[in-house]
């Protein structure tokens, strides 16, 4: 029997539920992004902005089982291209979900949306991994907005941040699979490394971030150069997948073996880190280092923050929460709640599960 750190039913506070209002907001015209959202709990409670991973992850309706359905109004979204916002970058031309988005664009969506449903003071913001990294410069762009942040698996996107996930020691694993002198994921889930790096020639290797969108921005000339677009999908979205939990069944790829899912989440995802997120409005190459998050904490002071980082994540490791707090608390901030969970990245492993539920229900009451 393999163990799993993966929640189970009995792990879960609250129910699973049906949402009770849904659609699609118009974002952009005439280039057609709509984004999808549902709202789940109190219709009239204290609302909360539910933003996920990837970028390209999508909601899915577990993700309101983390609050206090009497309690709390949850808003799920499906960011640009991905979930069920259209167009999809699970299409075969993924151009159209591509254009127009960056995240200059997720930020005024997400306004957009508070309009819609008629949010008009202060809510809380939930997001983590991606869903971090859009969450604090969503807060930094829009402080006066945010009650609090709650925050799980920090992402800051740094060039540094990606390199240790994606790039390890990928230039030299042809020649010497075993050399670990450079830090990264890899050292850990060799076997998924191993799968992740193949697909890329070796002569290509040297950035492998790269290597992937050059596949990906490929307009496939047949069928065959389409299947190699959707096996280096697979491989990147694999990858994530595999190494997201501190332990499971490593034969079960869930949704991230899913061909349909893959292709809109590796290639949203891919889209960023080319462009360092677009984080600062900036893109291309010099962006890929920006320290654009760090460097504007303090716009951060006045905004509680509650942190909730795996001790032994490797997708997102410990070492960016750590940098994060002591950013903030460079800036003066003194309301910082940050806890270390012995888990791994996903929200959907058991100790995090808990701690995020606790936070939920700890907050003060916002007044509405």
């Amino acid at each position: 029997m393999t163990y799993s750190s993966k929640a189970v039913e009995s792990d879960w506070k609250y129910p699973a539920a049906a949402a009770h209002t849904s659609g699609m907001l118009d974002v952009q015209s005439p280039a057609g992004h709509r984004i999808s959202w549902a709202e789940y709990g109190n219709p009239h409670g204290e609302p909360v902005l539910f933003v996920h991973g990837g970028p390209g992850g999508g909601t899915a309706p577990f993700m309101a089982r983390y609050f206090d359905p009497a309690r709390y109004r949850v808003i799920l979204f499906d960011q640009r291209g991905c979930g069920q916002s259209t167009p999809s970058a699970k299409q075969d031309d993924a151009g159209p979900a591509l254009t127009d988005n960056t995240t200059a664009h997720l930020i005024a969506d997400i306004n957009k949306l508070r309009a819609a449903r008629s949010i008009t003071g202060r809510m809380h913001v939930f997001g983590g991994s991606w869903g971090s990294t859009l969450s604090l410069a969503y807060a930094i762009a829009h402080p006066q907005a945010v009650a609090n942040l709650v925050l799980r698996g920090i992402f800051l996107c740094r060039r540094k941040d990606i390199d240790f996930f994606y790039q390890g020691n990928a230039a030299t694993f042809g020649a010497a699979p075993d050399d670990t002198r450079i830090p990264g994921t890899y050292m850990t889930f060799p076997e998924a490394w191993a799968d992740f790096v193949q697909v890329i020639p070796q002569a290509q290797r040297h950035d492998m971030v790269a290597a992937y969108a050059r596949i990906f921005s490929q307009k496939p000339a047949g069928a065959e150069e389409l299947a190699r677009q959707v096996e280096a999908a697979r491989a990147w979205s694999v990858w994530e997948g595999m190494t997201s939990f501190l332990a499971q069944d490593i034969s079960d790829r869930g949704k991230f073996g899913d061909s349909a899912f893959a292709k809109a989440f590796a290639r949203i995802e891919n889209h960023y880190f080319m462009n360092g997120a677009f984080l600062g409005g900036g893109t291309g190459e010099a962006n890929r280092a920006n320290n654009y998050l760090i460097e504007n904490v303090a716009a951060l002071t006045d905004i509680p923050v509650h942190i909730v980082h795996g001790r032994y994540d490797a997708v997102c490791p410990m070492f960016q929460a750590d940098e994060l707090v002591a950013a903030l608390q460079a800036a003066g901030h003194t309301r910082i709640d940050y806890r270390r969970t012995p888990a791994g990245h996903s929200m959907t492993e058991r100790e995090n599960c808990l701690a995020l539920t606790a936070i939920m229900d700890g907050l003060p009451a916002l007044a509405q």
